[in-house]
């Protein structure tokens, strides 16, 4: 189990990893390698063999097994990404990459909760068991990623596709978005992630004919594109409960002492927020591109959407848009992730479930769907069906959502402790 020296360790790596400014940009721009050797020494000081992988150079990846007690069960993989998105430091509080401790106890700075703080726990409990003389009953892969914050090309996505060996007998996997508070009617819910929307994210062209802004044209690329786009964003998806989102509808409700209703979740109080997103297929239009000059009508216009697809609703996804964009516009998959699915009465989920009610007793774990996606979604071809667990204790008022790639993103120190008590625990038993 995590000794005391772990409880200040991995407050230490938090600080020390948020002070490596890892920042992503996307289109490739980004350097995890500093923070990456740092995950590796910590790591090989604690009797591990990390292996350290480069898709580009300064687009690093550590991979380390730890050999479990029993050698005939699957093993778990336990992965953290490295990278954070871009912070403003005009706009906040503090120095976005201080690592500042307050008076409150608040550890300030970009990826204080996505995801350095898992990260650190990930170092500080593996280096708690090699002074305890401890081992996990299953084997444990630890995985330090590189470009989560982008489309994964660099990290989960390169590991997956080029070094597959090294996640051999992993059947599941643990990483973030799950584990953390959500106050809602004063109590403490937990939720742990159980599936994710597919990434469905599009590009919209319509063509038509150029020519004097002063003239009628029918043929208007710019007219086409924007009335497709209006359509999209206008359409109402109709409601796909999948067994997960059940599942969590089910529990909330039970706990705010309410009926089911997925038409009308005021019920749930402030728990709505945990399944609304995830009833439905979405799509959300982003950019428009069109145009040159006022007084020319161009040829060619585009868009983005972001789309997100429930599992099991890609066919309906893709015949809808097909319908709204109709004969002038086309659109095409500019990235496409599938959506995901984890049984909630498995094992490993159970003992999530136990290890966040050893520590907290009145807390309420419940299963959720994530309504955007991780990069479990690379390593599900490999056959690890994943899980958001990275534990947190958030007191009332602290939105975990809000703060992650906001402003003045933090974390309280305590809760991070508790993270680490409830990860080990989880860890240890799974």
């Amino acid at each position: 189990m995590a000794d005391e020296r772990s409880f200040e360790e991995v407050v230490e790596f938090t600080r020390d990893l948020i002070r490596i400014d890892t920042t992503n940009r996307g289109g490739g721009d980004g350097d995890e390698r500093a923070a990456a050797e740092y995950a590796a020494v910590k790591l090989a000081e604690a009797g591990l063999e990390p292996v350290v992988l480069e898709k580009a150079p300064g687009r690093s990846n550590v991979v380390a097994r730890l050999a479990g007690a029993d050698p005939d069960a699957p093993a778990l993989l336990v992965h953290g990404h490295l990278d954070v998105v871009p912070a403003e430091a005009a706009d906040w509080s503090v120095d976005p990459f201080s690592g500042e401790i307050d008076a409150d106890g608040m550890l300030w700075g970009r990826g204080a909760i996505d995801m350095k703080s898992m990260d650190a726990m990930m170092l500080a409990a593996v280096r708690s068991w090699a002074r305890e003389g401890v081992r996990p009953r299953r084997s444990i892969v630890f995985a330090f990623l590189a470009d989560e914050e982008a489309e994964a090309d660099y990290g989960s996505r390169f590991l997956a596709d080029e070094h597959a060996e090294l996640f051999e007998g992993c059947t599941e996997g643990i990483s973030e978005m799950g584990g953390f508070t959500f106050h809602s009617e004063g109590m403490r819910i937990y939720p742990i992630a159980a599936g994710e929307r597919g990434t469905a994210w599009l590009e919209l062209t319509a063509r038509g004919r150029a020519g004097h802004g002063s003239k009628r044209n029918p043929e208007n690329a710019v007219s086409r594109l924007a009335a497709a786009v209006a359509r999209i964003g206008a359409h109402e998806w109709p409601l796909r409960v999948t067994p997960v989102v059940e599942a969590a509808v089910r529990e909330l409700a039970e706990l705010h002492g309410v009926a089911p209703d997925y038409e009308d979740l005021s019920g749930l109080g402030e728990a709505a927020q945990l399944v609304e997103s995830t009833l439905r297929n979405s799509a959300n239009p982003t950019v428009l591109e069109a145009g040159y000059k006022i007084n020319v009508i161009p040829e060619h216009a585009r868009a983005e959407v972001d789309g997100r697809v429930v599992p099991g609703g890609e066919a309906e996804f893709e015949a809808t848009l097909d319908e709204l964009c109709g004969p002038d516009v086309q659109w095409r998959y500019a990235h496409r992730d599938a959506s995901l699915i984890a049984p909630v009465d498995s094992p490993t989920f159970r003992a999530m479930r136990a290890a966040i009610e050893k520590f907290d007793p009145e807390g309420h774990p419940v299963p959720y769907c994530m309504s955007g996606g991780t990069d479990a979604k690379p390593f599900t071809p490999l056959g690890i069906t994943g899980y958001g667990f990275s534990p947190l204790a958030l007191p009332p008022g602290f939105g975990y959502g809000k703060l992650a790639h906001g402003v003045d993103e933090r974390v309280p120190v305590e809760g991070l402790r508790f993270g680490l008590r409830v990860l080990d625990d989880f860890l240890l038993s799974a």
